[in-house]
């Protein structure tokens, strides 16, 4: 389970701009690991948009912010061109820490059901645990209310 007070799951994924990144490795600094549907979509675009604003804040409070979603790291490029964004995107395609992290998970939008990944944001401290969680984010505010957090940490 990822509730608060537990140890985070670790991941290594793929990233934009090449390479990949490792949770623990970013220890003893803290995280923002936030889970998001899709790139390119309006809720997605916004939220990106707002972490990338806050970039310099989230750095001087020590946490390094880091966006997960399915799409591959060639889509990631193309978006973080596409909207000047500054934040570490992660290509989880086989959807594993999706399912680490327990936000793959059944949706129904118009009658459908399908599945996908719920918007979600784990705060992780400086010694892998889970400090805070936000399920079913709202994106308005939502940035700076993570941060707000990530301050107090």
């Amino acid at each position: 389970m990822t509730a608060p007070g537990t140890e985070a799951p670790d991941f290594t994924l793929p990233r934009d701009g090449g390479g990949s990144v490792t949770l623990s490795a970013l220890r003893p600094g803290k995280a923002v690991v936030y889970f998001y549907p899709r790139d390119d979509t309006s809720g997605c675009t916004a939220e990106a948009i707002d972490f990338t604003a806050l970039l310099g804040d989230f750095e001087a409070a020590g946490t390094t912010v880091i966006g997960i979603s399915k799409d591959s790291v060639a889509a990631h490029d193309r978006f973080a061109a596409r909207h000047g964004l500054g934040v570490v995107l992660a290509s989880d395609a086989e959807g594993t820490a999706a399912e680490d992290y327990g936000v793959w998970v059944e949706k129904n939008m118009y009658g459908r059901r399908f599945m996908g990944i719920e918007r979600a944001t784990f705060l992780i401290d400086g010694e892998g645990r889970i400090a805070r969680v936000w399920r079913k984010v709202k994106v308005k505010g939502h940035a700076e209310e993570v941060l707000e957090a990530a301050r107090e940490l």
